[in-house]
């Protein structure tokens, strides 16, 4: 009851204060900046992190948070209309959506995708609520030990579901994400590593420079090495239809809902596997599998549904943890800190009313989004006509900007170009971003785990294996290692079929 009382509370302090001219504003420029091929969620917070510097931790947060939502809905518009998802949160979103789109069912395509996005962010919101005190009260049992094995296993199962196809590309860019984070002075006695003298690299290599390169540079260079895409002309039809139509997969927006809100959970994988695992489900348990990939509005409903749950679900362990479960939530974690906010297993003994204004801004950045997408459907479509000659470099110069001002220091603006020239050849090379910036995130907190235990531990490394939560998380990671591997999955397989035919005879 006293979650309630306070979540009532901040709903009215916003809307009774300029913050509801925040939400829209906010909402508004994610929706936009999510729309736009080249921009992504994560770019959209990172920019957006630089210019809140001076504000109240509060409005800067409230700002962030609507920013996140905005974007991830913004990306079905051009997925419907161009093909092309706005984030890769959307890549799902446009199997179903473009072909509805061609049929000259456009203006249907794009109510379907805000009625899931408003039913997944509702649901993901009330997970929030529910989970995340229940989550920090049980992470007070966390010790160094545990947090070292948990930015293990949070790497290892980042590595493997953002690079499905082939895991050790996953693995890979996430451990170079851990190694880029030793640069610079080690947090217990300040020792320089790998600074090769300079004294830039002893101050580290900063996570929203980072981010901005490899999420904006090295998007503008992808955009730019392609084709431009042109808008479907097809006649559209009524946005009104496309809620009725939504309605009658209710259910199936309920269980994406609580799919997606499971992803967001999961460090480093977001709201691109949500929409990927609920459209797999969807598909799963439809009655009309042949219309998946085909304009389906369950398919399509499916995928809306699951990413927009993923984002209150990616904060869930940012807020209780302090371990990002997506790109952006890693921005928005590092902005909390700038603010003075400290996430992890305390905030509900030191800020507990702090999770349910959190609660209360995602509820009301997802109301704004339903409206706003609803309500601007035919101008929002004009954004789409933007050409990329004329985006493109404005995009960059802002990420230049970001990169310094930040900390107002040059070596910010050649860190950026430096991760956006070397995110751009991983993503040639099919190295997924995710667990990179994951890694980097992650780093801090397994060295710093790691030693500690030890000095804890008096250099004794079996309490890393022989306490009880650490048990399940070293055991866990080693499983999910082995399950991996086709040997051990062909061994297994042969095992269940030998068992099977033992059992029939």
């Amino acid at each position: 009851m006293d979650g309630l009382i306070s979540f009532a509370n901040s709903v009215g302090s916003i809307l009774t204060s300029w913050s509801a001219v925040d939400v829209v504003w906010a909402t508004l420029l994610g929706i936009i900046v999510g729309m736009l091929p080249g921009l992504t969620a994560t770019l959209g917070v990172a920019l957006l992190t630089t210019l809140t510097f001076k504000m109240e931790a509060d409005q800067a947060i409230l700002i962030l948070v609507c920013m996140y939502v905005g974007a991830i809905y913004g990306g079905s518009r051009s997925a419907i209309l161009l093909n092309i998802p706005g984030t890769p949160a959307n890549a799902a979103t446009a199997l179903d959506g473009f072909p509805l789109a061609r049929a000259g069912k456009a203006g249907s395509a794009m109510a379907i995708a805000t009625t899931g996005s408003v039913f997944g962010g509702l649901i993901g919101m009330i997970a929030l609520a529910v989970i995340a005190p229940v989550l920090a009260e049980f992470a007070l049992s966390f010790g160094a030990f545990e947090f070292f094995w948990l930015a293990v296993f949070g790497v290892l199962i980042s590595g493997q579901l953002t690079s499905l196809d082939d895991p050790i590309k996953g693995w890979i860019a996430g451990f170079l994400g851990l190694f880029i984070a030793t640069i610079g002075q080690e947090g217990i006695y300040a020792v320089p590593r790998f600074s090769y003298g300079s004294t830039d690299l002893s101050g580290g290599i900063g996570l929203l420079p980072a981010m901005v390169g490899a999420f904006g540079l090295a998007e503008i260079l992808t955009v730019m090495r392609h084709e431009a895409f042109e808008a479907v002309r097809a006649k559209s039809d009524s946005v009104w239809s496309g809620i009725r139509e939504a309605y009658k997969y209710k259910f199936t927006a309920i269980r994406s809902g609580l799919i997606g809100t499971l992803m967001g959970l999961i460090p480093g994988v977001g709201e691109d596997m949500g929409s990927w695992a609920s459209y797999a489900a969807a598909r799963q348990t439809s009655k009309n599998k042949e219309e998946f990939g085909k304009g389906s509005v369950e398919g399509l409903l499916a995928a809306e549904s699951g990413n927009n749950a993923a984002v209150p679900g990616a904060l869930i362990p940012v807020l209780t943890l302090a371990v990002p479960g997506s790109a952006p939530a890693a921005v928005l974690l590092a902005a909390m800190v700038i603010h003075g906010i400290r996430p992890g297993p305390l905030i509900m003994i030191e800020s507990p009313g702090f999770v349910y204004s959190v609660v209360a801004m995602v509820f009301l950045a997802t109301i704004a989004m339903g409206v706003l997408g609803l309500l601007l459907t035919r101008p929002l479509v004009l954004v789409l006509k933007v050409t990329r000659e004329r985006l493109m470099p404005i995009i960059f110069v802002l990420c230049t900007v970001g990169a310094f001002a930040i900390a107002s220091r040059t070596f910010d603006v050649w860190v950026m170009l430096f991760f956006g020239v070397f995110g751009f050849i991983l993503r040639e090379l099919k190295y997924p971003m995710a667990p990179l910036i994951l890694g980097i995130v992650l780093g801090d907190i397994l060295d710093k785990s790691l030693r500690r235990g030890l000095v804890l531990s008096d250099g004794e490394l079996m309490q890393f294996f022989n306490r009880p939560i650490s048990m399940v998380l070293w055991i866990s990671a080693l499983l999910f290692i082995l399950l991996t591997m086709p040997s051990i999955r062909k061994l297994l397989g042969r095992l269940f079929k030998q068992k099977a035919k033992g059992g029939v005879q």
